[in-house]
């Protein structure tokens, strides 16, 4: 971790009039949370594509819920980490003003982050296929039988963003508003690929901001980010807050 970065960075902090931030599955998977697939190998036979798309569902919804109802019980079991803490530390501070994350757990909620807004859904909520249903879920689905909507009985479905689907456009809306406010951004955790998520730190960049990059490897951020701090988020976050 460079000391001089950290400085740099604790410096855009103070010095900002309107700080957001962008998470990513770095942040979680510090948490235990896989990126994407178990590291046990119960779902490695399975690329994300085929299951995290409305084909998959419709072909076999049994084999997709099966897998979310894993997905959730590993992340409801889950505990937030040093850097869902500090990111609601900076909230509750005042400075940061809105946390956009790509990350469908809650873990951000639950370190006491209330300005949130989840781009790619979330495992808490459960929708229906057909009618405007939806419910949060405390704890994960049964898979036998297959749930279904109380009130059309269609078959419900995890409230996340599947690979073909657009995502809500009144979280997307909000995100593009709050990052032309801001006059610097912390990116976290990203590999600053996916899109939209990833143009957001440009639009702050456009405007003028200053862009403040954490992630232990280099990204296509990195060039133009002010300060890039190589580290988890959790460390150097911590970090941050102390000196703060």
């Amino acid at each position: 971790m460079n000391v001089n970065e950290i400085e740099k960075a604790i410096n855009i902090i103070k010095n900002s009039k309107y700080l957001t931030a962008l998470t990513g599955a770095g942040v979680s998977a510090e948490s235990g949370i896989p990126t994407f697939r178990g590291k046990d190998g119960l779902w490695n036979k399975y690329k994300p594509e085929e299951l995290a798309t409305p084909q998959a569902f419709n072909a076999n919804p049994e084999l997709v819920w099966e897998w979310y109802a894993w997905r959730m019980k590993v992340v409801f079991d889950a505990e937030p980490n040093p850097a869902h803490h500090a990111l609601a530390k900076l909230e509750e501070k005042g400075i940061l003003k809105c946390l956009i994350t790509q990350n469908v757990d809650d873990l951000h909620e639950r370190a006491g982050s209330k300005n949130v807004l989840h781009l790619h859904g979330s495992l808490r909520i459960v929708k229906c296929i057909s009618c405007n249903y939806q419910f949060y879920a405390e704890k994960p689905i049964e898979v036998k039988p297959l749930p279904i909507c109380p009130e059309c009985n269609q078959l419900l479905r995890p409230g996340v963003v599947w690979f073909g689907e657009m995502l809500p456009s009144d979280v997307l809306s909000k995100a593009f508003s709050e990052v032309e406010r801001s006059d610097a951004i912390i990116v976290a955790g990203t590999s600053a690929v996916v899109q939209p998520a990833a143009s957001l730190p440009l639009i702050v960049r456009r405007n003028k901001g200053k862009i403040i990059e954490i992630n232990p490897d280099e990204t296509p951020l990195t060039a133009i980010a002010d300060v890039s701090i190589r580290g988890k988020a959790g460390e150097v976050l911590d970090e941050i807050i102390k000196l703060l």
